[in-house]
């Protein structure tokens, strides 16, 4: 069997995974642990509904990178992927990651001033892990932006490929 189509089948199986749960982290987990910290500190109560709307918004966005993944997956097993119909893909992907990284962003900022100006509140370590997760998804959102453009080229080349054959 190839190689190609079994890392694919093991993508799928894990990509199905990851969808389960980002499924149930959004209508359960994500919502029910939110409630459950500004049940226990009253200084955050005010966020609570949009630090829930931007985590459930967030697994939106992961949700459509894993189905833009999986369509992907398949235009590699059918040799397509430096087709046209993978850009389309491949932009879901860049602006899903785009989009939830800047709520990512606004929820670091708006947990951060809030910590900032709550006395009772200002342990470091949120702040700081919020950061690391914002960097970390600029670069994501940046290695995207690079992706699609070698994938660009990559169809050029193939495209003169089938035109030169």
């Amino acid at each position: 069997m190839n190689l190609t189509i079994t890392a694919v089948r093991l993508l799928r199986v894990l990509l199905a995974l990851l969808l389960l749960a980002a499924l149930v982290g959004q209508t359960l987990s994500w919502p029910g642990q939110i409630a459950s910290v500004t049940q226990d500190e009253p200084a955050l109560a005010p966020l609570r509904w949009p630090l829930t709307a931007v985590a459930v918004l967030v697994l939106v966005c992961v949700e459509v990178v894993i189905v833009c993944t999986w369509r992907l997956l398949g235009m590699v097993v059918a040799d397509r992927i430096f087709r046209r119909d993978a850009f389309g893909w491949v932009d879901g992907i860049v602006w899903a990651v785009t989009v939830g990284w800047l709520l990512l962003a606004a929820g670091a900022l708006a947990l951060g001033v809030t910590i900032y100006v709550t006395p009772e509140l200002r342990d470091p370590g949120v702040p700081i892990a919020m950061g690391g997760m914002v960097l970390v998804g600029g670069v994501v959102v940046l290695l995207m932006v690079v992706m699609r453009a070698l994938l660009r080229q990559a169809a050029a080349l193939r495209a003169d490929m089938d035109e030169v054959i």
